[in-house]
């Protein structure tokens, strides 16, 4: 049991006394410990070096560009838009973060944070939640000015879809709670206000593997045969995970659905979440006449998101070549509209790459994000439809924070 502190998210400005930073560090090893830090050696380094600081109250330390330069060695004139390091090591510190507390055995032990925005980390007793006011003003980021398939083996799939649904309906309950945002409210509205149940659409894969079987008459008796099974790929999960969060906290009922088994009536039946892109062809299909929309070279090795009202711009491309190098910017489609082929609502959230879905699913329940959005679109703009454009840095196959980059409303 930790020892129980007083009052830490206060204390945000003043100094800590010696028997609470000693309390701190002890959390810290035990965090640091953990698998989720164990392996890896940026991590550590990042959270110990905005932990030391915070403890001795020297927050002008605890700034992007200082942390560039003290935590990676980066040049003191480094151009931060270009080497997003810190703000993506922040990013995934906060989900290690999360999944460490998620743990069972860690209920009762102080909790550190990572407020989104900031680098000063906070500290808490498990009774006690960080007030967003704790964080100083000056710590917070700048914000960003919005520039027919083959038939297939079905049974692999429906034991997939299963668990999924079990772990949408354990996640939504344990870890989502409502938002107060009223533009989080309006965003969601079509769906959640729709008579009939959310169709989640996720992209499925067509793989080969084989299994073993044993004879009914005599068991000792084994033989191996090829199967064809059907699977979804782990990064659409989560976005799955979140939206089901959303729908469940709000008491809306949804149906999970691969997209090689969705129909048109399906579509026509209720609203829609389309996840993925190009390996979703009702993504591709309800988004090609939008203004964004998703496009390719003949050979397949060149990936964008194209604007109808400017066809050359080219800057949210992929290279598959650079995106084989492991750092690379992915782009997203987040769209809200109304199908007239279907008189339905359709969410899309979609990236060129696996990092972009994720990133996607991210925007779609972060009230904060989708509140950022609202501030440069027009007044009525939760009456009508949407698209809006994402980035975010991928770095060993783990997507940053998105961030907003181009939105259209109609």
């Amino acid at each position: 049991m930790v020892t129980t502190l007083v009052s830490l998210e206060s204390k945000t400005e003043l100094l800590y006394t010696e028997q609470e930073k000693t309390t701190i560090n002890q959390q810290l090893d035990r965090i640091l410990a953990s698998p989720a830090f164990s392996s890896s050696k940026r991590y550590p380094s990042f959270l110990r070096f905005v932990t030391s600081h915070a403890l001795e109250a020297r927050h002008d330390l605890l700034k992007e560009r200082t942390l560039g330069i003290e935590v990676f060695g980066r040049d003191p004139d480094y151009d931060t838009a270009a080497d997003p390091i810190v703000r993506v090591t922040a990013a995934e510190i906060r989900k290690r973060i999360e999944q460490y507390y998620q743990e069972p055995g860690h209920e009762g032990e102080l909790r550190f944070s990572l407020p989104s925005g900031s680098y000063i980390p906070l500290f808490s007793t498990p009774s006690e939640v960080a007030p967003p006011s704790a964080v100083p003003s000056h710590a917070v980021e700048p914000e960003v000015q919005i520039q027919p398939p083959a038939k297939k083996h079905r049974r692999p799939f429906l034991i997939v879809a299963f668990a999924g649904s079990l772990i949408l309906v354990v996640v939504a309950f344990v870890f989502w709670r409502p938002s107060g945002n009223e533009a989080f409210k309006e965003f969601w509205r079509p769906m959640l206000t729709a008579n009939e149940p959310v169709l989640l659409c996720v992209a499925d894969q067509n793989q080969f593997s084989t299994i073993t079987l044993r004879d009914a008459a005599n068991p000792s008796h084994q033989t191996t045969i090829n199967d064809t099974m059907v699977t979804i790929i782990i990064d659409d999960v989560v976005p799955l995970v979140n939206v089901g969060g959303v729908l469940q906290s709000n008491g809306k009922t949804y149906k999970l659905k691969s997209e090689s088994s969705t129909t048109l009536t399906d579509l026509r039946g209720g609203p829609t979440l389309l996840i993925g892109a190009y390996d979703n062809s009702w993504t591709l299909r309800e988004t090609a006449n939008l203004r964004f929309h998703f496009a390719n070279n003949p050979e397949m090795t060149r990936f964008w998101i194209e604007d109808r009202a400017n066809p050359a711009k080219l800057d949210w491309t992929i290279d598959r070549a650079e995106q084989q190098k492991g750092v690379y910017k992915d782009f997203a489609l987040v769209a809200r509209f109304l199908d007239p082929n279907t008189d339905q609502f359709v969410i899309v959230a979609a990236g060129i790459a696996r990092g972009g879905t994720v990133a996607a699913g991210e925007f779609l329940v972060d009230s904060t994000q989708i509140k950022q959005m609202t501030r440069n679109a027009p007044k009525d703009w939760s009456k009508m439809n949407m698209e809006l454009i994402l980035e975010t840095q991928v770095i060993d196959g783990r997507s940053g924070p998105p961030r907003l980059l181009a939105a259209h409303f109609w």
